[in-house]
């Protein structure tokens, strides 16, 4: 298969890497070739955490800027942030809960606007799907599986249609113990619905 390119972006604490791990699994378990490459920021003070994963023929493990085919973003700052490696044919997934900075919190700076960042950054990609992946993770029991609400919606977008819905739940029985995969599943669920309700904008 051709090689798409999934750029996952998260702050410290959203469970970037787990997600990644959960994609990966699901991705070779229908038969894709997987390749994935991780960037650690300050995660313990809420930095930074990028994960690429590569599924499909080809040898290297990065995405260069302008190259990735789908932008998944834990935090809508993030998603802004690693805009540069979307082009026109880029879908993004985006969380719409912010984290705020300690410096926002603090009051020596502003949040950005964001309905009108991501409306901007819809017109120039593909589709957006924005859902507020916090409030589902809350309903699903934990705050922490806003890692697996956002892998829901990526299973919901239809972009990687080689990857069975089935086999994403099956990974997050393997990797999770019960009861902890039950919430999980059912985070992964309410993300799944959440996508598909989602209005995507489209490039201008």
């Amino acid at each position: 298969m051709n090689t798409i390119r999934i750029m996952i972006v998260a702050v410290g604490g959203q469970g970037n890497i787990l997600a990644a791990k959960l994609l990966g699994e699901a991705a070779m378990s229908c038969g894709c070739d997987v390749r994935m490459s991780e960037f650690h920021g300050m995660a313990q003070r809420g930095g930074v955490v990028e994960s690429m994963v590569l599924l499909g023929d080809g040898a290297g493990y990065c995405i260069a800027d302008g190259e990735a085919d789908v932008l998944l973003g834990f935090e809508p700052v993030e998603t802004l942030r690693a805009a540069r490696k979307c082009s026109p044919r880029t879908q993004i997934i985006t969380n719409t809960a912010p984290v705020l900075p300690f410096t926002v919190a603090l009051g020596h700076a502003t949040y950005p606007d964001m309905p009108r960042a991501l409306q901007t950054l819809a017109s120039r990609t593909a589709g957006l799907t924005a859902l507020d992946a916090t409030d589902l993770a809350r309903r699903a029991g934990s705050v922490l599986s806003i890692n697996v609400v956002m892998l829901g919606a990526l299973a919901s977008s239809g972009v990687l249609s080689a990857i069975e819905t089935e086999a994403y739940e099956i990974a997050i029985q393997r990797k999770m113990k019960t009861p902890l995969a039950d919430l999980n599943l059912r985070a992964f669920r309410l993300g799944y619905e959440a996508g598909h309700q989602q209005i995507r904008g489209h490039s201008a």
